[in-house]
This record gives C-alpha cells, structure tokens and sequence, in this order.
C-alpha cells in the first residue's frame, strides 16, 4: 500500500469499524453489554471500550497527539478503575467485568477515537508508510505495518461484539 491509494484504503478501513460496534451495541442494556458466553469471555462493554482505546493509544504517538482518553476526560468521564494507561491488553476477566459505561459514552469516545485516526490519516504521505517507527522488534515496523496491526486489531474486536451480540439469549439480548 502506498500514497493516496494506502490513504483512502485505511481511511475505509477505520471507517468500517465504528458502524460494526454501534450495531452490536444497539438497544443494549446493562446486562447484554456484559454477559458473557464463559466466564473468561469479554463482553460487548469491554469490547467496544477495548477498540476505541486501542485506536486512541496507537495513533495518538504516531499523531505525536496526547492520547484523547486523558487529553479530553474520556478516561474522568469512564471512571474504571484502572490507571489511564491500561487499554484492555492481558486485562483479567474480573477486570473486563468493570467495565460497563453506557452505549453513547462507549460510541462517543469510539466515534473520537476514529475521528483522530482519520484527521491522522489525512497528513500520510506515500514515503512516511516506509518509515520505521518501531525498532523493539525484527524486523522494525514500519508506520505501514503498525496502521495495518491497529486496523486489523480493531476490526477483530469489532467483529468478536458483533459475533457475541448474536450469541446473546433472547431474555438477555435487551436488557
């Protein structure tokens, strides 16, 4: 992927990711958002709030931005009971338990995150795809490689809520 092609496939990318939660999210309450299938499983809360913070503190770095989760209070207006840097990496499935913010505050911060990525994207040039901007690992990751991985994690997050809505009991699904 280069230039303006890479840029306008990446833009869409992202831009799938957020329609994909939000549906899996609709006319969820509290118990469908944190039902679980297994006891070790995530839940829709968990998942849609994992995407968005994912999203926010990987490209924030690469944007050379302050991340928005304590840039703009997402993280005051959350209120878990994590440090600000946790993104829901290795969690444990007590601590995917606490998460459970209403839909619009797990849509707002989503919908900012990916609004962040897109502005970000916007400044991507051809060249700046090849530039490395990792060297902890061999090879050292590319911007490329990197947006690609964040893109690709978001998306499997997105498409474990909508494949966990699905799963949900009928007398769970809207409460």
């Amino acid at each position: 992927m280069t230039g303006t092609g890479a840029r306008q496939v990446l833009t869409d990318g992202f831009g799938r990711v957020g329609p994909v939660v939000r549906a899996a999210l609709e006319g969820t309450g509290s118990a469908a958002r944190t039902w679980r299938p297994t006891p070790r499983a995530t839940t829709l809360a968990w998942l849609a709030w994992h995407v968005a913070r994912v999203q926010d503190a990987q490209v924030a770095p690469l944007a050379g931005t302050e991340e928005l989760w304590t840039a703009d209070g997402w993280a005051e207006r959350f209120a878990l009971p994590f440090e600000h840097t946790a993104t829901g990496y290795g969690q444990s499935p007590q601590e995917v338990a606490l998460v459970d913010p209403a839909p619009d505050l797990l849509l707002g911060y989503l919908d900012a995150s990916t609004a962040q990525t897109l502005a970000y994207l916007q400044r991507v040039e051809d060249d700046d795809l090849d530039t490395v901007v990792d060297t902890s690992w061999d090879p050292p990751v590319t911007l490329g490689v990197r947006l690609v991985s964040i893109l690709d994690d978001c998306a499997q997050h997105a498409g474990q809520a909508a494949y966990l809505r699905g799963l949900l009991p009928d007398d769970v699904a809207h409460r």
